[in-house]
């Protein structure tokens, strides 16, 4: 079996052929190539500098945006009746891997 490590929105991800992941945000593409920083295949491991060469991870874009979980962030003044409640939702894509080469 076929496993990469991929980088994409800062993070780095192992995946592998079929595998259904929630990415950061990715423009209006249908397909999206990545290039491999890490292959594993059975015992052989190829370890780019800092890609590998010759290597592709394709992906499908099965949804364009999706929004992830609320994030709160808390503002508060112990004392002073002050508190002030944050929230964010992170824009993201979900991507199918379909072919490691």
């Amino acid at each position: 079996m076929k496993k990469a490590v991929i980088a994409t929105g800062g993070k780095q991800y192992i995946v592998t052929e079929g595998l259904t992941l929630e990415v950061e945000l990715l423009g209006d593409e249908s397909k999206v190539n990545f290039t491999p920083l890490l292959v594993i295949d059975g015992d052989k491991v190829n370890v780019g500098t800092p890609e590998v060469k010759d290597s592709t991870v394709t992906a499908e874009v099965i949804e364009k945006e999706i929004l992830g979980d609320k994030v709160l962030a808390i503002r508060y003044k112990a004392k002073k009746r002050v508190h002030k409640i944050h929230g964010h939702r992170q824009h993201k894509s979900v991507i199918k891997i379909t072919k490691i080469s």
